[in-house]
């Protein structure tokens, strides 16, 4: 039985609008199995075929160029690259003729003929010219350079039989001439021109903003050779191979550092604002940035497969999961710019039959409806928002995986957090040393760091590390060394023999006292792990032990509350003394432990049957059945972690748990945006059909509005680019 035949990505230079979309649906929908097998990304310019049946890129590269776009095949991995930053210099120029055409016909027309500028001209072009010719003359030139990059659009359009915008402003702008209205053509088309560069220039922001994330890698690597060093393209520089990382540079690829100790700032990866402290042993990544240490680094992966490369490339793909509110956008305009058209077309038989219009009154009227039908505001503001707030995420660390994701972290009314690494920062800690029979402190940790230091336990490590940091490193060798599985260690210390281990070790070897039992029972409801130190039958103290809540839970707890999430809740596999400690610490009321993953599946259905907008917050490996289940799962220190990223919808690069009440401040904030951009464009288009049928706007004052509508709403989605919300303290 044959595999699932693999995606076939292409970057489709042209396809900027949701016309081309519809275009390449009829063309190609048939030869892939339905348009359902198309995904678009307008503002990469990348059309995601899903074929189901083998296909050779070629036919689609050629069906497309039938269409007059010009097609390339992208690899799987091939992240945003300048080639997708390049503005359309050739509409810019034809703009600025048209602008220029324009104003200095306006100012001839102002001084040859100053009683007619803007005023109906009761004459058709076959009856002569209603104002000078030199002003005739820049208008038309001002049409010409308007209209001329819509030309190929324009014919498509008639070949297909599939009105578009390109298509009605044509037609809107040949009948103004038609009519006499020739300062009206001019101006109905330098503003469309006009529309169309500010379209292109959001895109390209937007565009920028997303390639930004990989222009932060170096091109070029240094690499080590026999003792020398070389300079090499990234992209060159295989798995294995050794790279120089000098004080103040970006790093050029993901990696495990060999040598030298650094501070590395991650905040393009992880969001974090400090750097982080790297030697040996520790990995790199791709794009961050090198403090004042030397670093000799080994590459771990191939440079379009740099963590930052992935995050690249799934925004990328992000683009091309829509959103419903996307959907929506689309299938209102295709319906609404052919029932537009239509009105048009037979309101001036409407208008001289049933209301006495002249013929030029109730043309003019219908080529007004014409240049309103234009959807330029209504359809690309959804997806810039979309693009501008998938940036910001990134920006800060947070990888949304699609659009629709936004509209749920927006939506959410309950979240349920996993414990371990999410609500704690997931390592044990040394909280309390307590002495027992006179024995000092220091002496009690000076014996337990010596029993320890030879482990690689989560606890002996700990053990270790606080001795550290309070001073103690003088310890003595043991000998003797004996481990006991599941309970501790015994070791001879100066030639005395010790024991070091659990509550159940401590049982056989010496007899628990009231006292000491009340002690043990209070350490455990806490939630505390303990180890005991004794020698000869006598216990010398209690050193407990347990995972601390993140610094930043309480709050971030609070913040969900204040934003109306309406529920939240702990689900964790660990015991119910544990789990009631860290529920008190962080002010969570509900909590559920001793759960294993068919268990926290279980909770997920029922917070689903009971709030429907569920989000799940764990590792993105032992949580992933509930991420997946919930409406949002999100994964918690996903940097490095390929199937953490690829388990959950959003993944928290970097140990951040404060970017969760933010994801959910900026998805609303971005839902708002949309919903307004939406609500205004239609607004705008509502009022001037009213206009034009009650004969009360012009042609040049309806696309001067479409103009002034789609700035405003691009200008309002692009704000979600600097990623600012308001959060409640």
């Amino acid at each position: 039985m044959a595999g699932p035949v693999r995606p076939l990505r292409f970057r489709v230079q042209g396809m900027d609008c949701s016309e081309e979309v519809a275009l390449i649906e009829s063309e190609l929908g048939p030869l892939v199995g339905g348009a359902d097998q198309l995904q678009f990304n307008l503002v990469e310019q990348q059309l995601t075929v899903l074929p189901q049946e083998p296909i050779d890129p070629q036919e689609i590269i050629d069906r497309l160029a039938s269409l007059r776009l010009k097609a390339q095949l992208l690899e799987d991995q091939q992240p945003p690259t300048r080639v997708a930053l390049q503005w359309p210099r050739r509409q810019m120029v034809l703009t600025a003729i048209s602008g220029v055409c324009w104003l200095a016909g306006v100012v001839l027309h102002a001084w040859l003929a100053p009683t007619s500028l803007g005023k109906e001209a009761p004459r058709w072009i076959w009856q002569g010219l209603p104002l000078p010719w030199p002003v005739a003359v820049f208008y038309l030139l001002a049409v010409l350079g308007g209209l001329a990059p819509l030309a190929p659009k324009v014919w498509l359009s008639l070949r297909h039989l599939r009105p578009d915008m390109h298509l009605l402003m044509s037609v809107a702008v040949t009948g103004a001439l038609l009519i006499g209205e020739w300062f009206e053509a001019a101006s109905v088309t330098f503003l469309f021109a006009l529309s169309l560069t500010l379209e292109a220039w959001s895109v390209a922001r937007a565009r920028r903003a997303v390639a930004s994330l990989v222009e932060m890698v170096p091109p070029e690597a240094e690499i080590v050779t026999d003792g020398t060093t070389q300079i090499v393209p990234a992209e060159q520089v295989k798995p294995g191979q050794v790279f120089l990382v000098r004080p103040g540079q970006r790093i050029p690829l993901d990696g495990q550092v060999v040598e030298g100790q650094s501070e590395v700032n991650q905040a393009p990866i992880t969001g974090e604002s400090v750097p982080v402290p790297k030697e040996p042993g520790d990995e790199v990544f791709a794009g961050s940035v090198n403090g004042q240490g030397m670093l000799r680094v080994r590459c771990t992966v191939p440079s379009n497969q740099s963590t930052l490369a992935q995050v690249a490339h799934l925004i990328a793909q992000a683009q091309s999961r829509r959103s419903e509110v996307e959907q929506w956008v689309d299938r209102f305009a295709r319906r609404y710019t052919p029932a537009v058209m239509s009105t048009a077309l037979v309101f001036p038989l409407l208008g001289r039959l049933v209301l006495g219009l002249p013929w030029q009154e109730a043309i003019y009227r219908a080529l007004v409806l014409l240049v309103i039908a234009c959807p330029c505001a209504l359809v690309i503001s959804t997806p810039v928002t979309i693009v501008a707030a998938l940036t910001a995420a990134a920006r800060r660390g947070v990888l949304v995986k699609a659009g629709r994701y936004l509209e749920a972290a927006a939506s959410l009314r309950a979240v349920a957090l996993d414990k371990t690494g999410t609500l704690t920062v997931g390592r044990l800690r040394v909280v309390e040393v307590i002495p027992w029979n006179r024995t000092d402190k220091h002496q009690l940790l000076r014996l337990a760091a010596a029993l320890e230091s030879g482990s690689t336990h989560p606890l002996a490590q700990a053990v270790v590390q606080y001795a550290r940091e309070q001073g103690v490193d003088n310890w003595p060798e043991p000998t003797d060394y004996e481990n006991l599985p599941g309970r501790g260690v015994t070791a001879r210390l100066d030639g005395r023999l010790y024991w070091l281990g659990s509550h159940r070790l401590l049982e056989e070897r010496i007899d628990e006292s009231p006292e000491l039992h009340r002690k043990l029972e209070q350490l455990a409801s806490q939630g505390h792990t303990v180890v005991a130190l004794g020698s000869n039958g006598q216990l010398l103290g209690l050193i407990t032990l347990a995972d601390q809540p993140r610094p930043e839970a309480a709050q971030v707890v609070r913040q969900l509350r204040s934003l109306g999430v309406e529920h939240v809740v702990m689900l964790t596999g660990d015991n119910q003394p544990t789990a009631q400690a860290i529920a008190r610490q962080i002010e969570l009321h509900e909590f559920y432990a001793e759960l294993l993953p068919q268990d926290k599946v279980k909770k997920l259905e029922e917070l689903l049957a009971r709030y429907g907008q569920v989000a799940m917050v764990g590792d993105g490996v032992n949580d992933a059945p509930a991420l997946a289940l919930a409406t949002l799962g999100i994964a918690m220190g996903a940097v490095g972690s390929d199937l953490a990223i690829e388990a959950a919808d959003v993944a928290l690069m970097g140990d951040r748990l404060e970017r969760l009440p933010w994801l959910v401040a900026l998805a609303r904030r971005a839902v708002r945006v949309i919903r307004f951009n939406i609500a205004f464009a239609l607004g705008v288009k509502g009022l001037f059909v009213v206009l034009a049928l009650a004969g009360y706007s012009s042609l040049w004052l309806a696309i001067a509005a479409d103009v002034g509508a789609s700035l405003l709403v691009i200008t309002n989605a692009l704000r979600l680019l600097s990623g600012k919300v308001a959060l409640p303290d």
